[in-house]
């Protein structure tokens, strides 16, 4: 997608993750809670995190992506959420990451919620995935509060993951 593209929820506006961010981007990965159970490490600079969105080519290969989601009241970067495409392994993966002070209060799952519905309703995705560490009970609530089901367990950097699958034609 070349145009600006963002989606709403009732208390936030989700747009395109660009270099606009970079700072915020830079500060959210900064947090080692946040980054707990991502599997990522910090960038090393703004500049680094500046070079990653320049590169970041989701939206115009694939139409998805992830979004910067803004409180809607303040404009203020709160993270980041949206779907990604995985050529390697053909799938749409769903994915979220917020600063500690917008944890448990329902924000993962009001934009997870959104992005869901934009790629099965808007998009046509039949099967949207979803991964996390099995100790990131958090993000595992999330999940299953969006109708994601359990498919399996995997490797994720050395850690034990789980799958979660959301398919359109069962939760209608």
């Amino acid at each position: 997608m070349k145009e600006p593209f963002f989606l709403t929820t009732q208390r936030t506006i989700l747009r395109n993750l660009t270099t606009e961010y970079a700072a915020d981007f830079y500060t959210l990965n900064l947090d080692p809670e946040v980054l707990q159970f991502t599997g990522d490490t910090p960038f090393e600079s703004i500049a680094a995190a500046k070079d990653f969105l320049t590169h970041y080519d989701q939206f115009e290969k694939y139409g998805v992506g992830r979004f910067a989601v803004l409180d809607k009241s303040t404009l203020q970067f709160m993270g980041w959420c949206g779907l990604k495409y995985s050529k390697e392994k053909n799938e749409y993966d769903i994915g979220f990451r917020f600063f500690k002070g917008y944890w448990n209060q329902g924000f993962a799952t009001e934009t997870a919620r959104r992005c869901l519905d934009f790629g099965c309703n808007e998009l046509g995705l039949q099967r949207i995935v979803g991964r996390a560490m099995s100790e990131n009970v958090a993000s595992i609530k999330v999940l299953e509060k969006l109708g994601m089901t359990f498919t399996s367990t995997f490797d994720f950097d050395g850690q034990e993951g789980v799958l979660y699958e959301f398919t359109k034609k069962n939760n209608k």
